[in-house]
């Protein structure tokens, strides 16, 4: 996903200034527009793509990351050296998902178009499975055993065992299925759409078990375009393009967090290291909040001194939030203050995808600027 700023021309002076002064450099238009950072914090800087780098994620247990982007290409690297070891083939349009199972015995990659690709990692990335399941808006491997799950840009949520390739088709009903979660025990799908509804699916019956409409006080009335699930699936935070978060139970929405009245790109729901139970959200505006999921007020803005669009919001160590910018900027913050402990530089555009594994302390991510870095965090 790109962005774009929009600029008034009368105030262009103005914003030119505003520009050079958060250290980005003068293009023809925004879209040529990068930013200059003053150091670069990352270990390692992936540079074989060739245009944006729109996802990315980490392998489970080895030194491996996962890459795909704008340039059709998706690319296996290894997160010590930035060397390539596998270049996947075959798409015709932006890799948009990608990703090893929970075991990292397969690698999947999926464009646009709905081109699904598994490779054996084992077996010098021997190409096992493929599928095209028409325009696709997401994809995602089970935790727990080799099934693969992918969301259509006409709402019906694939569902395929690997490599035989047995299929469970979750009907649509002709809005993009935009976002998806898979519950802690394996066996649902709370997926959000296009027009603002909600579900969750039973995938055993392929039968949704909660049906959320739109357009109601307390639901969404546009794009759901992110979500997050407690420890116990029992609570669901969604954010959408209307500038809303809902608090999703098991009958339906039990509460609404209005951030700043921007877009809400991103959400991440109940800390493990943390005593209450916390959500964070993140808005295109730049605004990152703690909220008190019980009260269902917000705890603490987060501190941002140069703010710009999240596109992307994780849990860390030491009870951190760790976010992604349009910036160009990976911010940690600390969740009970909001204080912003420390930024990763780097990246000269937008942050796309940010993957954390929590064991190394590594973030891989992945920016418009065609390159992904891994940052070691202190």
């Amino acid at each position: 996903m790109s962005y774009a700023v929009e600029r008034d021309e009368g105030n262009e002076d103005e914003l030119l200034e505003e520009d050079e002064a958060a250290g980005f450099a003068d293009g023809e238009d925004d879209m040529d527009d990068v930013y200059i950072p003053e150091r670069d914090d990352a270990l390692v800087t992936f540079t074989k793509h060739t245009g944006p780098v729109f996802c990315g994620t980490l392998h489970p247990t080895e030194d491996l990351a996962v890459t795909g982007g704008e340039d059709d290409k998706a690319y296996v690297w290894n997160t010590k050296t930035g060397e390539s070891v596998f270049e996947v083939t075959g798409h015709t349009d932006s890799v948009i998902a990608c990703e090893f199972s929970y075991d990292g015995l397969y690698v999947a990659t999926g464009d646009m178009a709905g081109q699904i690709q598994v490779f054996k990692t084992t077996q010098e990335y021997k190409k096992v499975w493929d599928f095209a399941m028409g325009d696709m808006c997401w994809m995602k491997w089970h935790f727990g055993a080799h099934v693969l799950m992918a969301g259509s840009d006409t709402g019906e949520i694939y569902v395929w065992r690997i490599p035989s390739g047995d299929c469970k088709v979750l009907q649509g009903f002709g809005e993009k299925c935009e976002v998806a979660k898979l519950s802690h025990d394996g066996k649902r799908i709370a997926a959000g759409y296009g027009n603002g509804a909600f579900k969750i699916w039973d995938i055993k019956t392929n039968a949704p078990i909660l049906d959320v409409v739109p357009n109601e006080a307390t639901t969404h009335t546009s794009n759901i375009t992110c979500m997050s699930l407690d420890r116990d699936s029992q609570l669901i935070l969604t954010g959408s393009e209307e500038g809303k978060a809902v608090i999703m139970g098991p009958a339906g929405p039990v509460g609404v967090l209005l951030p700043d009245g921007g877009p809400v790109e991103a959400v991440v729901i109940d800390h493990p290291e943390f005593e209450l139970k916390v959500a964070a959200t993140g808005t295109l505006n730049g605004k990152a909040t703690i909220w008190d999921v019980a009260r269902q007020t917000a705890r603490v803005e987060c501190e941002d001194p140069h703010k710009c669009g999240v596109t992307k919001l994780l849990w860390g160590k030491d009870c951190t939030l760790i976010g992604g910018t349009l910036g160009g900027v990976i911010k940690v913050w600390d969740l009970r203050s909001g204080a912003l402990k420390f930024d990763l530089l780097g990246h000269r555009n937008d942050v796309q995808d940010i993957s954390y594994d929590k064991q190394k302390n590594i973030i891989l991510s992945t920016s418009e600027d065609a390159t992904a870095k891994i940052f070691q965090l202190p």
